[in-house]
């Protein structure tokens, strides 16, 4: 037995492994080992994020605050922070006037895929839905703190279709309950609307 052992040790590492390796050409054959097959569960194309068009009469009365706020920090000789309130109302201006294009959204057997970023399932926490611009959106919570949070407009498909295949990966959260600022702005839009709803 101690003889065995010992012919074991002293024999060279290479007699133990096929004579092709140690080429250049080598290519292991990879068919006797499992490899995991990627499913597409779900494929579908919505806009990259909730859209509503806005009128004339909510770009006005956003033109007269960001007037009002600059004349008080003029005032105050605040000048960055003017710069800054102009450069947030431009933003609010792009996005709601130009609407976003199609994103082509997945989801497989080892994640969800945004366009072309791949997030492993590994990386995702969970997911809830909420609606937002009459739009059903998907939002999945990252591990990571950026981005923190994927959210995906479900377009035409069923929630409950999402839900379903979403299930087998991720926990699912009935009830998300609003930070500071969503109830914030909940309040500002319902007692301070900048325009009339028709």
């Amino acid at each position: 037995m101690e003889q065995d052992r010992k012919i074991l040790i002293d024999s060279p590492q290479e007699e133990l492994l096929p004579e092709h390796v140690g080429s250049e050409n080598y290519t292991p054959d990879l068919s006797e080992y499992p490899m995991h097959e990627l499913k597409t569960l779900l494929a579908w194309s919505a806009p990259g994020r909730p859209f509503e068009k806005k009128s004339k009469e909510y770009f006005l009365n956003i033109l007269i605050i960001m007037l009002l706020i600059e004349v008080i920090l003029f005032l105050f000789s605040q000048y960055v922070l003017m710069a800054l309130v102009m450069a947030l109302v431009f933003l609010v201006y792009a996005l709601n006037t130009v609407a976003p294009h199609d994103f082509h959204y997945k989801v497989t057997s080892e994640g969800l895929m945004v366009e072309d970023h791949f997030f492993l399932w590994q990386e995702l926490y969970d997911f809830y839905f909420k609606t937002q611009y009459g739009s059903t959106v998907l939002v999945v919570g990252t591990k990571a703190w950026y981005p923190g949070e994927l959210t995906l407009v479900l377009g035409s498909l069923h929630q409950g279709q999402v839900r379903d295949v979403l299930l087998h990966f991720l926990p699912y959260r009935e009830y998300v309950k609003p930070t500071f600022l969503e109830k914030s702005a909940t309040w500002m839009e319902k007692n301070f609307p900048l325009e009339h709803s028709v």
